[in-house]
């Protein structure tokens, strides 16, 4: 059979063969047992659904394994023949396409170069994933292939419930994930309900088809290890020798040494898979790998003293390395963590002085002593941090649920008040005040044809863009405009394209916008094909996140999450091509709630007019939440946005003299 044709056969009628479990693939670990007997049943009922009953007594033994081995059940004996990445559009069959577009962006999410566990269809985090198993991944392809735009697609938590009638403005897809009742958002309610097959974790990305490989993040980690760079330094220095330290070379927290190179420091990146960390040096992620700790110090202190941009792996874990440099009298000069500590019993965070195999067998059959072991790790984390910012080391959370964890384990981590942490998180002391409060968060795009020509030829467009912007942005933006412009005229050079060629920059809702009107006018011209608009949903107004994006709110409503469904509710009828809303993200299940969006450009007019008014809500509806408690920045942005749209009327909030309180 043609790709086409597999695609379009969607759950076959006569079975495949059984496929071996390949080893060289880097596998999702054990999950728990957490399911009674009478679940495990029902759990098998629920895959079983997916089939003509001719088949479920062939298949219920071996669901039965795999639920038994692995703690899920995958159906690895669907996955597809074909080779797994974003196709040019052209390739995919269907009647729209939009959602040919759709099907290219869930296809790179599941590329095995891009692809945290590509076989268990987990794009990043250990647990973010696509779809819960290869029966919906089939079908979704299917409905897909199928599609009208007079229809859209359901997705309930990873199951395509199905197409129905809709018409050309409504979104072709509309995505959930993980939207569980408030009382039920316990880790162990994840572990739970996923093993049911009933809901799924889709991380921010993932789950949403949106992510483009480490390169999403590496754009913010380098504005946040630059402007970390410029809270330390002395008399305009810069970070040539440096020292930067942190952990995990996962599917987003690999972009760290390739961030710390553009921002030209020296980075230490611990982590602790073999396997992981030599993918990221085969993709040119890393420049060195060093398995022991010894030779990790005499490599750093030449790399000191040479002022070396370097990005060096150390094959095991963290904890060794900020104990060990503490007793060398190493220092550091920026700290951080992201390993996946939304995900701590998982595989999120690995405990130390145990092997990487015996900790994940402790954690599928021993999970109380792994979890243990984690929090006595936690604790030794760090007091080791805390020796090291007492001799000057500016340490930052980055979200990924550190502190918080650490807090829950008893560690030394907390403010003198009882309440904050003794640390700020990224967002609180960078991104949010210099980036999300303007208005700036991370823009992407996709050229569809898959011709690194096309992706080349948006890069001067948004670069030209930007730079007729920046004559006259007012002065509390320049700085921002500067560090994107530096970004996308070295975003060729340093080679971040991971599956599909696609693009990120930090941009505003100005930028965003004719960006995105040049991108539509140049495909009209025919000089690029179709290209696809999105963000992370780590954003402006994408996510309420307490730990995380809204951090930086202090008003009282950071646990609130009115924002991000405010904004896919609005996207969903201003002319996004697909919607998505999540329970959890890089912070964990049940901590956040994120909203994301795609849209294809086709050189039309609509296009135009849809970018032009979701563009300019995606962003303002965050700006005006942070502007009502009172950010100084974001109120700023919104009496700016106010100036530019007349039919834009957003309440100011007055300001109480403290004296008074």
């Amino acid at each position: 059979m043609t790709f086409q044709e597999q695609i379009l056969e969607g759950i076959p009628s006569v079975l495949p063969q059984a496929k071996p479990y390949e080893s060289t693939i880097n596998h999702a670990p054990k999950r728990k047992e957490i399911l009674s007997d009478e679940e495990k049943k029902l759990a098998l009922k629920n895959a079983l659904r997916y089939f003509e009953p001719k088949h479920h007594a062939e298949l219920i033994k071996e669901f039965s394994e795999e639920l038994e081995t692995y703690g899920r059940i995958y159906m690895y004996r669907l996955r597809p023949d074909y080779r797994m990445y974003a196709r040019p559009i052209s390739e995919y069959p269907g009647k729209s396409e939009q959602a040919k577009a759709i099907m290219l962006m869930i296809q790179n999410n599941l590329d095995y170069a891009v692809a945290q566990h590509p076989h268990e269809l987990i794009t990043y985090g250990g647990n973010g994933a696509v779809f819960s198993n290869w029966a919906q991944y089939r079908l979704t392809m299917k409905y897909l292939a199928e599609m009208t735009e007079e229809q859209t697609l359901v997705m309930y938590s990873g199951h395509p419930m199905g197409l129905f009638p809709s018409h050309k403005e409504a979104p072709r897809v509309v995505v959930t994930n993980g939207m569980m009742i408030p009382n039920y958002s316990k880790p162990d309610d994840w572990e739970k309900f996923n093993a049911l097959g009933v809901t799924q974790y889709g991380q921010m990305t993932a789950g949403s088809y949106m992510y483009i490989g480490p390169q999403g993040i590496v754009h913010g980690t380098t504005i946040t290890v630059l402007n970390a760079g410029r809270k330390i330094a002395r008399n305009g220095e810069d970070l040539a020798g440096k020292l930067f330290v942190t952990s995990g070379l996962g599917g987003m927290s690999g972009a760290q040494p390739k961030a710390g190179n553009i921002a030209g420091c020296i980075t230490v990146c611990a982590e602790v898979n073999p396997k992981i960390t030599h993918i990221r040096l085969s993709q040119g992620w890393i420049n060195e790998v060093i398995e022991d700790i010894d030779a990790l110090v005499a490599r750093v202190r030449i790399a000191k003293e040479n002022k070396e941009v370097v990005s060096i792996a150390y094959l095991g874990n963290v904890v060794d390395v900020w104990e060990r440099f503490h007793d060398e009298n190493m220092y550091i000069d920026l700290g951080s963590d992201q390993t996946s500590l939304h995900n701590p019993w998982a595989g999120g965070y690995y405990p130390a002085g145990i092997s990487f195999e015996e900790a994940n067998d402790m954690m599928a059959n021993n999970p109380e002593l792994f979890k243990e072991k984690v929090q006595e790790t936690l604790r030794r984390h760090a007091a080791a941090i805390n020796k090291h910012t007492a001799k000057g080391t500016y340490f930052f959370d980055y979200g990924n649920a550190f502190l918080l964890e650490s807090s829950r384990a008893g560690a030394d981590v907390m403010a003198p008040n009882g309440i904050d942490f003794k640390y700020p998180s990224y967002v609180q002391d960078i991104m949010g005040p210099m980036c999300f409060d303007y208005g700036f968060g991370p823009f992407r795009w996709v050229c569809t044809s898959g011709k690194p020509e096309d992706l080349a030829n948006t890069d001067a467009i948004a670069c030209e863009v930007l730079e007729e912007i920046m004559k006259t942005a007012p002065a509390e933006i320049q700085q921002q405009m500067a560090d994107n412009i530096r970004w996308i005229k070295g975003a060729q050079e340093n080679k971040l394209v991971v599956g599909s060629q696609a693009r990120i920059l930090y941009a505003d809702a100005e930028g965003r916008a004719k960006i995105a009107e040049a991108f539509n006018q140049a495909i009209a011209k025919g000089e690029i094909g179709y290209v696809v608009l999105g963000r992370d949903h780590h954003d402006v107004s994408g996510t309420d996140s307490p730990y995380r994006e809204t951090s930086n709110i202090y008003d009282g409503s950071r646990f609130t999450a009115d924002m991000a469904i405010h904004n896919v509710i609005g996207d969903s009828f201003r002319g996004a091509t697909w919607v998505s809303i999540h329970n959890g993200g890089g912070v964990g299940w049940g901590e956040v709630i994120n909203g994301g969006f795609g849209m294809v450009l086709d050189g039309t007019k609509e296009a135009s007019r849809r970018l032009e008014s979701m563009l300019f809500w995606d962003v303002n509806n965050g700006i005006a939440r942070r502007s009502w408690a009172r950010n100084e920045g974001a109120v700023f942005a919104i009496k700016r946005a106010m100036e530019t749209q007349p039919l834009l009327k957003v309440t100011i909030p007055n300001i109480v003299d403290d004296t008074l309180l």
